[in-house]
């Protein structure tokens, strides 16, 4: 059975679209023309890929898992060609990285730059994200590496711990918690928090900390999607908060002042992130092993 990637590409636009006269209209072709390559793939697979819904369509559970297979698959053949072209012109090419808030502070600014030293026509694009939105990125050819939170046993990818990152609970330096003779987790659920929103894995530690001890959970005023606003948000409130402890050394963090207490202190492991298939460019591969034998030192003197 032969698949066409047009046919695929054809295909994801009529899922996205829910329609095939609408998607025939972005495609600039016929209506005719993208029923036909509908149909030849309905025939290759045995099975209907979309069904009637209204004046439009919707995927059937066989079109559900084409539609990510063939997302893989251009993706893949994508990449294919951006590699050749890489590979021919050395370490000129285009290097696709996600990185999380962390990285993106610590690590990037001085990667990027020693990446463009010499006169490498390397071209970058960044995507910042939590890092586990990244790795659906990274496994799916969308970026070429991840510049954030490891993790074990995913066998789709390897990844190079460069530092470890200590989250900790902070707030400013005029909050009462630091009047208090002896802090403790009880002491800590006294006051408001300004956190991150629930499925974010540090929010996530941090209440199964209190919860482990049969405590309550804190009392989240202020409930943040960004990451990053968190240290600007308790800089001017009475908040707590649960942040990197290298954010305490970027520009402004001398506003705020760690809440020292074991019990509530994430331990976790930055790295660099690849796929375990597929080859990377040059362009890549120079960049991860600027994260692999300098990212350290880096890091240690922003």
């Amino acid at each position: 059975m032969d698949l066409h990637l047009r046919d695929l590409r054809y295909f994801e636009a009529a899922a996205e679209m829910g329609h095939f006269g609408q998607a025939a209209e972005q495609l600039a072709r016929s209506q005719p023309a993208l029923t036909k390559c509908i149909q030849r793939l309905e025939q290759a697979f045995g099975s209907p890929l979309f069904e009637r819904e209204g004046r439009g369509i919707r995927l059937t559970p066989v079109g559900e898992m084409l539609l990510g297979r063939a997302r893989m698959l251009r993706n893949t053949a994508e990449e294919v060609v951006r590699q050749v072209q890489e590979f021919a012109q050395g370490h000129a090419g285009h290097v696709r990285i996600g990185s999380g808030p962390v990285a993106a502070d610590h690590l990037l600014p001085q990667v990027c730059g020693l990446a463009l030293e010499g006169g490498h026509k390397t071209t970058i694009s960044i995507v910042v994200g939590p890092s586990w939105e990244l790795r659906e990125q990274l496994r799916e050819g969308k970026i070429d590496l991840l510049i954030g939170l490891t993790i074990d046993g995913d066998p789709s990818t390897v990844a190079y711990p460069i530092l470890e990152d200590v989250v900790v609970v902070a707030a400013s330096r005029s909050h009462p918690v630091f009047n208090t003779p002896k802090i403790t987790m009880q002491t800590l659920l006294a006051y408001p928090w300004a956190l991150p929103a629930p499925i974010i894995p540090s929010r996530q530690w941090l209440d199964m900390a209190f919860s482990t001890k049969g405590l309550a959970l804190p009392s989240v005023q202020i409930e943040a999607s960004s990451i990053a606003l968190l240290p600007r948000m308790i800089a001017r409130t009475h908040l707590l908060s649960f942040v990197s402890r290298h954010t305490l050394d970027l520009p402004g963090g001398d506003h705020l002042e760690e809440v020292r207490l074991e019990a509530t202190t994430l331990r976790r492991k930055l790295g660099v992130t690849v796929r375990r298939t597929g080859e990377l460019s040059p362009a890549a591969q120079r960049i991860v092993a600027l994260l692999r034998t300098q990212g350290p030192a880096l890091a240690s003197a922003y």
